[in-house]
């Protein structure tokens, strides 16, 4: 007897401890599916959604960033059960015993795609410790989804001009910039640049401040310079107040100081009111001086 109880805690330890089951989420009122994704996301998401009758999720993990802040419910470090369906979205369940204190942040991130007439309607993501509470419908849980997959079809939502849905495009791309894949920066450079939409531009230009880095601050600064629209050269200025301000406060002072465009100029200034900087204090003493 004894044996048998070493051996049925030995397996569910290498079960607890292999990726599989790492990657399963903790979920309640509803059911969770598993579902193999191994000819691809985009065509495991349409076999799902053509035997659908009904509203029901998808989901996954991907690597993320290093150091991300947590995307769960509750207060003061303890997680109650994040309602996925729409009437849902604001309510914490608090599990029994107040939830479980995080120590350190896992490094992966779910994506859940809610499927309803056929298509994907929403795109939500949760750290990988979340719980879930299903709204009572099922979870198709997908065993494997690589980060460019997840990237690549993620892009869809933001690429097509034609079908584009403001909602799902802003969803996207945050979750794209939440994953850890080297492709996520290229795809939201090739937004910040190429995108038609004045709106895309601006949200891709946020996302890449949040990532952070040279590459990130040398796209929003030439945004600020060469991007035709006036609104997007405003999102980029915002960016570069998002940027760590060894990096963001230099380019913010040179914006306000050089930039030809008042509207640029005068937001720079005010994002470098907001930094409470010394070297902002010291910047507008110096253009007081002037006057």
């Amino acid at each position: 007897m004894r044996r048998t109880l070493l051996a049925t805690a030995s397996s569910l330890l290498v079960l607890a401890t292999s990726p599989l089951f790492a990657q399963t989420p903790r979920v309640t009122n509803g059911r969770l599916i598993p579902q193999p994704a191994a000819s691809g996301l985009t065509a495991t998401v349409r076999t799902v959604a053509a035997a659908q009758s009904e509203p029901v999720w998808i989901g996954y993990t991907v690597p993320s960033r290093p150091g991300d802040d947590t995307m769960c419910c509750g207060d003061n470090g303890y997680w109650g059960s994040c309602g996925l369906e729409p009437h849902d979205r604001d309510r914490t369940t608090v599990t029994s015993g107040g939830g479980t204190a995080r120590l350190e942040g896992p490094q992966s991130v779910m994506i859940l795609l809610r499927l309803e007439d056929k298509a994907v309607q929403r795109i939500r993501t949760f750290s990988a410790d979340c719980e879930l509470d299903a709204g009572g419908r099922s979870i198709y849980w997908l065993d494997t989804v690589k980060g460019a997959d997840s990237i690549s079809f993620l892009s869809s939502f933001v690429s097509d001009e034609g079908k584009r849905n403001d909602r799902l495009s802003s969803s996207a791309l945050s979750a794209i910039a939440m994953h850890g894949d080297a492709a996520s920066v290229p795809a939201l450079i090739k937004f910040a640049r190429q995108d038609p939409s004045t709106k895309v531009r601006g949200d891709a230009l946020f996302w890449l401040a949040q990532r952070a880095g040279e590459k990130a601050a040398a796209e929003i600064t030439t945004a600020i310079e060469q991007d035709p629209d006036t609104e997007v050269k405003r999102r980029a200025v915002f960016a570069l107040s998002q940027l760590p301000k060894d990096e963001g406060v230099p380019l913010l002072i040179q914006t306000a100081r050089t930039n030809k465009n008042p509207v640029v100029r005068k937001q720079a200034m005010f994002w470098l009111g907001q930094s409470k900087d010394p070297r902002a204090l010291a910047f507008f003493e110096e253009i007081l001086g002037k006057n």
